[in-house]
C-alpha cells in the first residue's frame, strides 16, 4: 500500500512536469516571458516559473487563468497539453490541421462544410 502511495505521488509529479513542459513550449511559442504570461493569467511570476518547472500543483482554476493568458479556452488548452491521438481519418484530419495557421484552419472548415452541404444536396436528388 506505501509502494502504490509512492507510485501515484510519483506520476502525480511526473504529471506536473509534463504539463508544466508543455506550458513552458507554449509560452515560447507565442513569444511571451514568464513575466508577461504572469501579468496576462493574473499570478505572480516566480509561480509561473514553478508551474513550468513542474514544482507546484495545479488546481483546475489555475489552469484556465493560465489558458486565458494565452488567449485560449481551457478546452483549447487541454488539446495542448494531452492531444487526443486517433488512428482513424478524424485523427489524419486533425494531425493535417493542428500545425497550420487559425486563417489555414478557417479556410479547411469552410470547404468541409461547403462539400457537405454540397453532398446533402446530391444525395436529396
Amino acid at each position: 500500500m506505501v509502494q502504490k502511495a509512492r507510485i501515484d505521488q510519483q506520476e502525480a509529479l511526473d504529471f506536473a512536469k509534463a504539463i508544466g513542459d508543455k506550458i513552458r513550449e507554449l509560452r515560447v511559442e507565442k513569444g511571451f516571458t514568464q513575466e508577461k504570461l504572469a501579468e496576462l493569467a493574473g499570478l505572480h511570476s516566480n509561480y509561473t516559473g514553478q508551474l513550468e518547472r513542474g514544482e507546484k500543483r495545479l488546481s483546475v482554476y489555475t489552469l484556465k487563468r493560465v489558458a486565458q493568458g494565452f488567449g485560449m479556452s481551457l478546452e483549447e488548452l487541454f488539446r495542448v497539453i494531452d492531444p487526443m491521438e486517433r488512428e482513424d481519418e478524424i485523427g489524419e484530419i486533425v494531425n493535417l490541421l493542428k500545425e497550420r495557421s487559425k486563417a489555414d484552419q478557417r479556410m479547411a472548415l469552410k470547404l468541409v462544410k461547403t462539400v457537405l452541404d454540397w453532398r446533402n444536396g446530391t444525395e436529396e436528388r
